[in-house]
């Protein structure tokens, strides 16, 4: 389960009034991407929302918030949760769940909460309220004794900061609620909801163009292309090989072709597989042959498996 939010990357903290509300809103984020929730219990209706969000679309990463007691666990799983969040360290509450085998991201704000939670065997933690105890800042220096464990900070968490967040390795995700506002909730206003999760995850992917490849039609020719280029653009040859070269670091001549038809669009991303995870979702599919892993086995490049418009369409790391 928390692999899957690690994919995500991002989960929607919600509170709901009235339970009838969490369909339709849950709906309006899988809409925009985010096919992720943690539905609190901050009000009494929470566990019936999560019933119903569990019966009707069973495919969101469906999560509780804010469970205090045992007896609050327990009705947040028998309705449908995935897995559990507190906001402290209750070690009652933390091991009542590793009894029943509840999946459980409790809270912690230091070391002694870190370490006890490693002591029952946790592997992933809620850091929390992040921006008010010392943001990224107290997070990196908690990470240099504690690197084994994974972090999920939330509170105070927004577009401005989620990416300095997210450029943390043991952040697993983050926790966050500008994507659900209250006044939107009470309003009804799915559309909006639905629009700042795709922002939110356009943030959390951090997508943008990092070069376009060309298909020469044989070494010589693309030779010739890529001093062409070069004189248009001022940008000087790179990386000269028998294969490719790059003009500065907007093209890359493929001198004996290459993926697609014309050549490849080349989309960097602050994470290969949290883009691969959120587009697969869109129905995109990859071609696994293609897949390249860095030392330490994660995916840092892949092609899409369709062409667009004749061009190779590839994801790599930032």
């Amino acid at each position: 389960m928390f692999q899957q939010l690690a994919l995500a990357g991002l989960v929607p903290v919600i509170k709901v009034d009235k339970a009838q509300d969490a369909v339709p809103l849950c709906a309006a984020l899988q809409r925009g991407g985010l096919p992720v929730a943690e539905i609190t219990f901050r009000t009494a209706a929470a566990e019936e929302a999560i019933r119903l969000v569990h019966e009707q679309l069973p495919d969101v990463l469906l999560g509780a918030g804010t469970v205090l007691t045992t007896a609050q666990a327990d009705a947040a799983m028998k309705a449908g949760a995935g897995y559990l969040v507190s906001p402290g360290f209750n070690p009652v509450v933390v091991q009542h769940c590793l009894d029943k085998g509840y999946p459980i991201l409790p809270g912690v704000s230091g070391p002694s909460d870190i370490e006890a939670a490693l002591a029952m065997g946790l592997t992933a933690v809620k850091f929390f309220p992040a921006e008010p105890l010392g943001g990224v800042k107290l997070l990196k220096a908690l990470l240099g004794p504690y690197r084994g464990i994974g972090f999920v900070p939330t509170g105070g968490i927004s577009e401005a900061n989620l990416k300095d967040y997210l450029s943390i390795p043991q952040v697993l995700a983050c926790g966050g609620s500008w994507m659900v506002p209250d006044d939107a909730v009470k309003a009804q206003d799915w559309a909006r909801i639905e629009q700042l999760a795709r922002q939110a995850v356009q943030a959390v992917l951090g997508m943008e163009l990092t070069h376009i490849g060309l298909n020469a039609q044989n070494p010589e020719q693309g030779m010739k292309d890529a001093q062409i280029l070069s004189l248009i653009t001022g940008w000087p040859i790179l990386g000269n090989t028998k294969f490719n070269c790059f003009i500065g670091s907007g093209f890359e001549m493929m001198k004996q072709g290459g993926p697609g038809t014309n050549g490849h669009i080349a989309l960097g991303t602050l994470s290969v597989p949290r883009a691969k995870w959120h587009m697969e979702k869109r129905g995109f599919t990859f071609d696994d042959s293609t897949a390249k892993y860095d030392a330490n086995g994660k995916l840092r490049f892949i092609y899409l498996t369709d062409p667009v418009a004749g061009f190779g369409v590839h994801l790599i790391q930032k």
